[in-house]
C-alpha cells in the first residue's frame, strides 16, 4: 500500500540537554503546511581506490543531517500572557520567550545560549527523528492572507524507523486572522502611517552543521535580520526612503496585528535601517514601494521585538 504524504505527524520539544532526546508526546504537536522534509543531507566521500580495472567505486557518507521546512499559522495562544504552541519553534530559532502572566508573551534575537528542539515526524507509519535542531525564520504578513512564521530547521539525523503513529494534540493552535484593514490596525515607518501591501522579517539566522572529534551539533553562528515591506508610495515630503537611504537614516517600523485580547501579536522594529529602494512597482495602476530595511541592534538582542497580548 502506498504511503500518503498528506498523512504526517508533526511534534517538537524543546531540549533540556543539547542532542538528548527529550521525547515528544502527542501533546507537542504542530499545526503545519507546506512540510518539506529532507531526511539524510550531507556528503558522500569517494574512497578513490587505485584499482587494477576501470570502473565506479563506492563511497562513505560523512556529515550526515535532516532537513525540515514548514510554515505555521503566526496567530497567538488566545489567552494574554499564555505562549503560543508554536512558542517552542521561534525559540530553536536563536529566539528569548518571555512570559509575563496575565499580560504579554515576548520574543526578542539572543546571541548567546541557543535552544535546541527535538522533532518527531511520521509520513506514514515512518517515523524520521530529529534531534539537536536549530532553525532560522521568516515572518510574513501579505494583504488579505494568512500571517506565517515561515521555518527551516537542521538536525542531527537518525536513522528513521517505523513506528506506532501518535494523535497529535492541536488544539492549542488558534485560528489565524487574515491580513486586512481591520485586523492589522497599524503598519508604520518613521511613525507614519502607510498602505502595506506586504512586509516580511528574515531572521537571517546562519545555521551551521559542524561535525568534528568531540563535538557535533548543529549551530547558530551569526544572524543578519532584513525587512522587506511593499507600500503604496506617498509623497516624498511624507516620507523620501531615498534621502533615508542616502542618510544612512534608521526609523522605527511598527506592525500590530490582531484584534481581541490573547490575539494580538505586535512587530516592533526600533532602528531600522533604510536601505536603497529597488525600483517602483505598478499593481493596478497604482505606484508601490519594495522598501528594504536592516534592523540594527542598540545595545544588544534588541533589534526586533514579537510581543502577544
Amino acid at each position: 500500500m502506498p504511503i500518503k504524504w498528506r498523512s504526517k505527524i508533526l511534534l517538537a520539544k524543546i531540549e533540556s540537554t543539547y542532542g538528548v532526546d527529550p521525547t515528544p508526546t502527542g501533546a507537542n504537536g504542530i499545526l503545519a503546511t507546506q512540510v518539506s522534509l529532507t531526511p539524510m543531507e550531507g556528503n558522500d566521500v569517494d574512497r578513490e581506490l587505485e584499482l587494477p580495472y576501470l570502473g565506479a567505486q563506492g563511497t562513505v557518507p560523512v556529515e550526515l543531517h535532516s532537513k525540515l521546512a514548514f510554515n505555521v499559522e503566526l496567530a497567538p495562544s488566545g489567552t494574554a500572557g499564555t505562549a503560543p504552541a508554536w512558542g517552542p519553534l521561534l525559540r530553536a530559532c536563536a529566539v528569548a520567550e518571555t512570559i509575563v502572566a496575565s499580560t504579554s508573551v515576548t520574543y526578542n534575537p539572543v546571541s548567546d545560549s541557543h535552544e535546541s528542539i527535538a522533532l518527531y515526524v511520521w509520513v506514514g507509519g515512518t517515523q524520521y527523528v530529529m534531534l539537536g535542531t536549530r532553525g532560522t525564520c521568516t515572518m510574513e504578513f501579505t494583504a488579505q492572507g494568512i500571517p506565517y512564521l515561515k521555518f527551516e530547521f537542521t538536525g542531527l539525523f537518525k536513522l528513521p524507523s517505523e513506528q506506532p503513529r501518535v494523535a497529535p494534540a492541536l488544539g492549542s493552535f488558534q485560528k489565524p486572522q487574515v491580513v486586512t484593514s481591520t485586523n492589522t490596525t497599524t503598519f508604520t515607518i518613521n511613525s507614519i502611517p502607510l498602505v502595506m501591501r506586504s512586509c516580511m522579517l528574515n531572521l537571517g539566522n546562519a545555521v551551521e552543521p559542524r561535525f568534528l572529534v568531540g563535538s557535533e551539533g548543529i549551530l547558530i553562528t551569526d544572524k543578519s535580520e532584513s525587512v522587506e515591506a511593499t507600500v503604496e508610495a506617498v509623497p516624498l515630503t511624507t516620507l523620501d526612503p531615498y534621502q533615508m537611504a542616502n542618510d544612512q537614516t534608521s526609523v522605527p517600523v511598527s506592525l500590530v496585528h490582531g484584534v481581541g485580547a490573547g490575539k494580538i501579536a505586535t512587530l516592533s522594529l526600533p532602528t531600522a535601517q533604510m536601505q536603497r529602494p529597488q525600483g517602483l512597482e505598478n499593481a493596478q495602476d497604482i505606484t508601490e514601494w519594495p522598501l528594504r530595511m536592516v534592523p540594527l541592534p542598540t545595545v544588544g538582542n534588541d533589534q526586533w521585538t514579537l510581543t502577544l497580548t
